[in-house]
């Protein structure tokens, strides 16, 4: 789902990790077929409203700013699991476009999933051997690669919207068969997996969060904000404490969408006039796409760029039809014309 680009330098205690603007490949590429016979990787001319850089997307990979954190071993090829600090863990799905990271977060007394990926791996099966709490979820917004192993657990976070609401229904196999189509998909899909079978499952919302509400994990606070814009239900969490926030997709160091479907460009826009505000309370922000750990700079550098696409003479491409404007390290991508 996320070309990336890199521009800023963060800090993970006393590492340094460095950034480039463009990402080049750092090892060998993805192979031209996987093993599913039927999926053929190809140029990705099915992958559109995307913004650029998005064909042959797999020759970044693997993407070097996981070599900062340890990796840790698990019997399941579809994912591949960090260890971010001592009680988090990224659980990162790189065969797939969105290359889509739920995060496992540990307190004291229980933990807490945020998103569950697009649903193809035993997410449920990996957790139980990373942490014996009892784990919840709760998912950043109900797009479909967030909620697909939703179905496996019993406690559900979610906000009471309408667009939630309809999530929690599921999406049949012929509105997301073409996610894990041809350019979509590199690795071998798990479980009997194919493009004719795959489908988001329903999943049931057992507790319902607000704007502002707490999750004690033991020793260990969240707070959960409301931020729509890239969809309405659309929400980040933040550890005060640990000085971080888990931003969902309202940002990553890649093409913000605030142009398709779901998206609203004037909640987009108030959302990150709010987490600007927000940004001197956290030093780092933890994304859902593509790699975690970036400098908490990026918020108000994305509130930045809201403002300043809106004005005239503002320079941009064109990329399928939409509007991508360029900053260091992210785009913002919206219709054109414009929704201003």
């Amino acid at each position: 789902m996320r070309y990336a680009f890199k521009g800023k330098e963060v800090t993970k205690f006393i590492l340094i990790i460095s950034f480039s603007i463009f990402i080049t490949s750092c090892g060998e590429k993805a192979p031209d077929k996987i093993a599913d016979d039927n999926i053929e990787v190809v140029n990705n001319q099915q992958v559109q409203g995307r913004g650029e850089g998005k064909d042959n997307w797999w020759d970044n990979l693997p993407r070097a700013h996981w070599d900062n954190f340890e990796k840790v071993e698990q019997d399941q090829d579809w994912f591949e699991v960090y260890k971010i600090t001592e009680d988090i863990y990224a659980i990162y799905e790189m065969g797939q476009f969105e290359e889509a990271i739920c995060y496992l977060i540990l307190g004291s007394e229980r933990a807490l999933l945020f998103d569950t990926g697009i649903g193809v791996g035993a997410i449920k099966k990996l957790v139980s051997n990373l942490t014996d709490l009892p784990v919840s979820v709760l998912n950043s917004h109900t797009h479909y690669d967030h909620v697909g192993g939703n179905h496996y657990f019993d406690t559900i976070y979610g906000t009471s919207t309408e667009y939630t609401a309809n999530h929690t229904m599921g999406r049949p196999n012929n509105e997301v068969r073409e996610f894990v189509g041809p350019g979509w998909v590199w690795k071998p899909m798990p479980n009997g997996v194919t493009v004719n079978n795959y489908y988001s499952k329903p999943f049931t919302i057992t507790n319902f969060i607000n704007d502002g509400d707490k999750i004690d994990l033991g020793d260990r606070v969240l707070e959960v904000f409301l931020v729509p814009g890239h969809t309405p239900d659309a929400l980040v969490v933040m550890d005060r404490a640990g000085r971080l926030m888990f931003t969902g997709d309202t940002f990553y160091p890649a093409s913000l969408y605030a142009h398709m479907g779901d998206a609203n460009f004037d909640d987009y826009v108030k959302s990150a006039e709010r987490l600007a505000t927000m940004s001197k309370d956290v030093d780092i922000l933890l994304p859902a796409h593509n790699e975690p750990w970036v400098s908490s700079d990026y918020l108000q550098a994305m509130y930045d760029g809201f403002l300043a696409i809106q004005k005239p003479g503002t320079q941009y491409n064109i990329a399928d039809g939409d509007r991508e404007y360029r900053f260091d390290g992210f785009t913002i991508m919206v219709s054109d014309p414009p929704p201003w």
